[in-house]
C-alpha cells in the first residue's frame, strides 16, 4: 500500500469489494467525477456484502453523513471496501470506504466513507431475518 497524500500510511479497512475505472462521461462541469457516481459504486459494493451475510435479497435503507474528502478525476481506478459493522434481526450495517488510486502514479488517497444499513428481504418485499454467516 502507498502512502496517502498526507504521507500517512492509512490503509483501506474492510474487504475490496468493487473495483472499476473513472471515465470521461462519470464527470461534472468541473471535470470531476460525480459525487453520485462514486456513492453508487459505494452502494453497489455494499449491497454485494450485504447479500453475502444476508444469503438473500438486501436492500439499501440508510446511509449514514458522506462526507467527499478529496475529488475523484478521470482515469483514476476508484477501489470500495466493506466490512460488516453490526447484524440485527433484520438489518445489518455496513461501513464503506472509496479509494482513489491516482491516474499514472502509485499515490492511493481515501476519497469518502460512510455506514450504509441494509435490510434483508424476501420474495415479496418484506424485511426477513438476516442468515448469518457461520464461523
Amino acid at each position: 500500500m502507498s502512502p496517502a497524500a498526507d504521507g500517512s500510511e492509512e490503509a483501506p479497512r474492510g474487504t475490496l469489494t468493487v473495483r472499476t475505472i473513472a471515465m470521461p462521461g462519470d464527470t461534472n462541469a468541473n471535470g470531476d467525477i460525480f459525487g453520485g457516481w462514486v456513492m453508487s459504486r459505494m452502494d453497489q459494493a455494499g449491497g454485494i456484502a450485504g447479500v453475502d451475510q444476508a444469503q438473500g435479497r438486501v436492500v439499501t435503507i440508510a446511509v449514514d453523513a458522506m462526507t467527499f474528502h478529496r475529488p475523484v478525476k478521470v482515469g483514476d481506478v476508484l477501489s470500495v471496501y466493506t466490512e460488516i459493522e453490526s447484524v440485527g434481526r433484520t438489518s445489518m450495517k455496513i461501513h464503506v470506504e472509496a479509494w482513489a488510486k491516482r491516474f499514472r502514479t502509485a499515490l492511493h488517497e481515501k476519497v469518502t466513507d460512510a455506514t450504509f444499513t441494509f435490510v434483508a428481504i424476501d420474495e415479496e418485499g418484506r424485511p426477513r431475518p438476516v442468515r448469518k454467516l457461520e464461523g
